[in-house]
């Protein structure tokens, strides 16, 4: 009886309790109904951690951190020239100036890259006066046919005969120049084109000069064809992964980091032996003794593991005469003189105007014979050069004859001065994606600059005899 009623109550219990619930449950409900919903408060997801600063990360490593093996096997008297250690006693690190004085300060013969047609401004368009050079030889004029490369493509080419056009010259003192001016290229639209052309040239023994920015492709075809024939063609690779070192860094530190990142993006189809790499692109003029300092790191560093390397790629009209003389900077161009084959100076060289290629002439195209007076003045081996970039502007060319003219005439200034290994004009490809007018306009030179390098030849001095680095020896065409 009594175990009866325990039970009772037991379920007595549980109805009212689950009563209870359904109730309040309800109550809660009907609230809802009525009352405004709160307002939402945003909750953002976390950010994903940055790209930038893992790149930034990977990019200068700890100073400490050891170097991988060298991509190439060097000498013994480079290793032990070029330890992995820095020497005891490097190179003082320059006081890197503040920003709001570099953004203040004027400047002279500064240039960048614009697009259209606006003129440049400069401080000054004095021609730097001339230092005095041991007596040279002065050039002849060429005896090129250039007027068939300026007019329509001939059917077929008059490719001359330059064997017995150096057994000629060499009577005379003088030695061969074949055509430097050749293409930068990016991401090609009709590659047939190109490999037709290099091709073409490779087969009747003449060198071209191409560089090309983030695509291996075309310079491993070269590449390829220099191989089997020997013909010297000059070719240079870059990539827009880093264009410019960390300024903040001591130069020493920041040139060893700096180097096992450009090592570690060199395409591996490439061979180090026949392809010059080029690091760096239009650079701070201002800080110009930091980057002879790393400049001259990099250069042994790249001596040390096998490579080619030319160094800064200065904007047209830069840096200024005065920076050649920085200490740092004349080690920099000894080291290049005792290495020519191995070590260069890239430039850029654009009139920034499609109206004259002349514009402010030697300033922007034809100052390399600045950093030439320099290395006279003090006893060193004018060095190595690449001009990587060459061009009128951004994005347009002059109308075809008026191309060909100004190319032909700057094949003839370069021509002269055997250190300048080419010039690659701006740009055959597309840019950040994107197909410019240029790229159409470039792609129309292609035919003449083939008879341009087959029909014609330039002259140079023999040596040791030098071309003067005299501007005036070569009048602009306009």
């Amino acid at each position: 009886m009594i175990a009866k009623v325990h039970l009772i109550r037991r379920n007595k219990l549980g109805f009212f309790v689950t009563l209870a619930l359904w109730l309040l449950v309800a109550g809660l409900t009907l609230t809802g109904c009525v009352s405004e919903p709160p307002a939402l408060t945003p909750t953002l997801l976390p950010l994903p951690p940055e790209a930038s600063s893992e790149a930034a990360a990977a990019a200068y490593p700890p100073p400490d951190l050891g170097y991988p093996p060298p991509a190439a096997t060097p000498t013994a008297e480079i290793v032990a020239a070029y330890p992995v250690v820095p020497s005891a006693e490097p190179l003082p690190a320059t006081t890197t100036p503040a920003a709001d004085v570099l953004v203040t300060a004027t400047v002279g013969n500064v240039y960048f890259p614009i697009v259209g047609e606006g003129q440049p401004t400069a401080d000054s368009t004095e021609t730097p006066s001339p230092t005095a050079a041991p007596t040279m030889l002065p050039t002849p004029e060429p005896t090129a046919t250039t007027a068939a490369a300026i007019a329509s493509l001939a059917t077929p080419i008059s490719v001359v005969d330059f064997d017995a056009v150096r057994a000629e010259l060499a009577a005379q003192g003088q030695q061969l120049a074949y055509n430097k001016i050749g293409f930068h290229v990016t991401f090609l639209e009709d590659r047939q084109e190109l490999d037709l052309y290099m091709q073409r040239l490779d087969s009747e023994g003449v060198p071209f000069f191409l560089k090309s920015v983030d695509n291996a492709e075309p310079l491993y075809k070269a590449q390829e064809l220099m191989k089997v024939s020997g013909v010297p063609h000059t070719l240079v690779y870059r990539s827009t992964a880093h264009d410019v070192p960390d300024y903040n860094m001591d130069p020493i530190l920041a040139a060893e980091a700096y180097w096992e990142l450009e090592k570690a993006i060199w395409p591996p189809e490439l061979d180090p032996d026949l392809v010059w790499l080029e690091t760096m692109n239009e650079l701070d003029k201002n800080r110009s003794e930091w980057l002879a300092q790393f400049s001259l790191r990099s250069a042994q560093l790249a001596l040390r593991d096998g490579f080619r390397w030319a160094a800064f790629g200065w904007s047209s009209g830069e840096p200024e005469p005065s920076d050649w003389e920085h200490p740092a900077m004349l080690e920099l161009l000894r080291l290049i003189g005792q290495n020519p084959d191995r070590l260069a100076i890239a430039l850029h060289e654009y009139s920034y105007t499609t109206q004259d290629i002349g514009d402010q002439y030697p300033h922007k195209v034809g100052r390399f014979l600045d950093l030439f007076r320099v290395a006279d003045a003090h006893g060193i081996p004018r060095p190595t050069v690449l001009i990587t970039e060459w061009g009128w502007s951004y994005d347009s060319i002059p109308a075809e004859p008026d191309a060909m003219e100004d190319i032909a005439w700057a094949a003839r200034l370069y021509g002269a001065y055997p250190e300048v290994k080419g010039a690659a004009i701006w740009n055959l490809g597309r840019l950040d994606n994107l197909l410019l007018p240029l790229n159409t306009q470039v792609q129309g030179l292609v035919d003449n600059m083939l008879a341009l390098s087959l029909d014609s030849y330039f002259t140079a001095p023999a040596p040791p005899s030098q071309t003067p680095l005299d501007a005036g020896m070569f009048p602009p065409p306009r």
